[in-house]
């Protein structure tokens, strides 16, 4: 059944034709996103939980309030948690597959077991306690963590209740889950990198068309235009963005370039020019994981029949630096380490760099290392500090100032790029930008 599924999304989204592109329907996708994460529960979570040294793991929730780990462990048909969801994952050792279980009113699909008989017990943190008390792990772990918020999800009232059952009928300490939330959030799986290219691939298809004289008539369209179409777009196509699209652009003019800028959803609406420089931002959702990517156009004038030598240099600076810090991932390797040094070799290359690369995957700005941030191009403390693992996907998000001499002024060409990190090193989902989208002036 499973490959099935995949066989058919693949079909989909190679063999339709994009002016009439297809999605799974609801059934399908949410057949697909439980058979993933039953995977990933079995295949990944037990060689993370031992890395970290964690043999109990629990999550807890109250309905609307969801911690964002336990949010990517409800099944496809949990759209929330129900009442207070409490599920535990226990691992008894000797190479013997995750305990699943559910401390909660509800059955949680066939993923959890539902563990919680109410009218038997109808204390939930007494069930709790006693389930823990029966498996005697050596840590108990919950998702509290000062400097990583996605690995902060249980709230203080949670976290006090649970404290407070477990001193008063065992010595249990609550210890943090943080490395083990983390790791989860952050390594994909071979079924999720199997799906993850064909997301990246329909972005780039979404971008080229908003990239087009389908979409741009210059002297008419406005940035604002594009970002609305962007939007209506995605409602089309039956997916939905993690974020407001943005569309920004530069020129030749006295302005110069603003960083807040040109990613601020206020930021000045503009007519689109022959000459313009289109810059995108645009990701999208789909089976729980996120895309996040950024492009450039460039709008011809009427007598030329593609961008100018020193615009197309300035992109061949960008691509570089893409590939120096793409080259210095190495395993254990911080993000402040990749930073530092991918930010010497290319000022020695005569670039100017500014790096802001984050993992993505059920989140767009996901768990995992920091590898800079654009005003914090010395090193983030502690997020910074994280140590690369394989496994893991980034945005490889980064921009390289050129001055150009035709426009009297310096211009930043901002790329973003999914790629996967594993022992082959780093690897782009979908390919990169290497050629400007051209417009034609009509």
């Amino acid at each position: 059944m499973k490959n099935k599924i995949i066989g058919f999304l693949l079909l989909v989204f190679c063999a339709s034709s994009f002016a009439a592109p297809n999605v799974l329907p609801m059934r399908e996708r949410a057949e697909l996103i439980n058979q993933i994460l039953d995977d990933k529960l079995q295949k990944v979570l037990p060689n993370l939980m031992r890395r970290e040294g964690i043999d109990m793991w629990v999550l807890i929730s109250r309905e609307y309030n969801e911690d964002p780990i336990l949010k990517t462990m409800l099944p496809a048909n949990w759209l929330s948690a129900r009442r207070r969801t409490i599920l535990v994952l226990f691992d008894p050792g000797e190479g013997q597959p995750i305990d699943r279980l559910a401390v909660a009113r509800y059955a949680v699909d066939s993923l959890f077991r539902k563990s919680w008989d109410k009218e038997k017990q109808p204390n939930q943190w007494d069930s709790l306690v006693n389930m823990i008390k029966q498996k005697q792990p050596k840590k108990v772990a919950v998702n509290k963590s000062k400097h990583f918020a996605l690995a902060d999800g249980i709230t203080a009232t949670e976290y006090e209740e649970f404290s407070q059952a477990l001193a008063i009928q065992t010595d249990t300490r609550l210890v943090s889950s943080e490395k083990l939330a983390i790791a989860w959030l952050e390594t994909r799986s071979e079924m999720e990198m199997q799906i993850y290219p064909n997301l990246i691939e329909l972005g780039h298809q979404v971008i080229a068309q908003a990239f087009s004289n389908q979409v741009v008539k210059p002297g008419v369209t406005t940035t604002d235009g594009i970002v609305w179409w962007l939007r209506e777009k995605v409602l089309d196509l039956r997916l939905q963005t993690w974020f407001h699209p943005s569309v920004s652009l530069q020129r030749s003019s006295n302005e110069k370039f603003d960083h807040l800028k040109a990613f601020s959803e206020g930021h000045e609406v503009q007519t689109i020019m022959p000459g313009d420089l289109l810059h995108m931002d645009f990701g999208l959702t789909y089976l729980r994981l996120q895309s996040d990517q950024q492009q450039h156009a460039y709008v011809l004038k009427p007598n030329e029949t593609d961008a100018p030598d020193y615009l197309k240099k300035a992109l061949e600076n960008a691509n570089r630096l893409q590939d120096i810090f793409t080259a210095n991932f190495k395993l254990g390797r911080t993000g402040n380490e990749v930073l530092k040094l991918s930010r010497q070799q290319a000022i020695k290359e005569g670039i100017k760099p500014s790096i802001y690369t984050h993992p993505i995957g059920y989140h767009g700005h996901a768990a995992g290392t920091t590898l800079g941030m654009w005003d914090s191009q010395g090193g983030v403390p502690v997020q910074g500090d994280y140590p690369l693992h394989y496994n893991t996907a980034y945005s490889i998000e980064l921009n390289a100032a050129t001055f150009i001499s035709e426009w009297k002024k310096e211009i930043r060409i901002m790329l973003e790029e999914e790629a996967y990190f594993d022992q082959s090193g780093v690897r782009y989902l979908d390919g990169r930008q290497i050629q400007f989208h051209l417009i034609k002036s009509e």
